[in-house]
């Protein structure tokens, strides 16, 4: 596993759970549609412009196990909705380093540094 810098992918989160395989990375294969590889950390604006594009991830859904996410915390986006949010001037700061290199296929390397979190 790499991330789109070359190196090792490094977990996103565990606290709350995320990734398309529910084990902190955000890593993707044949069965993942949505591709999930962007690690993000997450903002009220972008919670927001997500639940406006009918993707709440705020909101509780406890049949699901899934207490919605706040601001702060890490998660596995799309890479399609993150690029979407990005051309709409909403997407939240990445982390390159748990972000997995198959998201180059999807959006530029020049687009994530951009919104590289420090």
């Amino acid at each position: 596993m790499k991330n789109v810098l070359g190196g090792p992918l490094k977990i996103c989160s565990c606290e709350p759970m995320t990734g398309f395989f529910r084990d902190g990375y955000c890593r993707t294969d044949i069965a993942d549609n949505g591709v999930h590889t962007v690690c993000a950390v997450m903002t009220d604006e972008f919670l927001a412009y997500s639940k406006s594009m009918g993707n709440d991830l705020s909101t509780p859904r406890e049949e699901f196990g899934f207490l919605g996410l706040k601001e702060g915390d890490h998660w596995c986006l799309c890479a399609g909705r993150w690029l979407e949010a990005y051309r709409a001037h909403k997407a939240p700061r990445v982390i390159l380093e748990a972000c997995d290199e198959e998201t180059l296929a999807i959006i530029p390397i020049e687009a994530l540094k951009e919104c590289a979190h420090s």
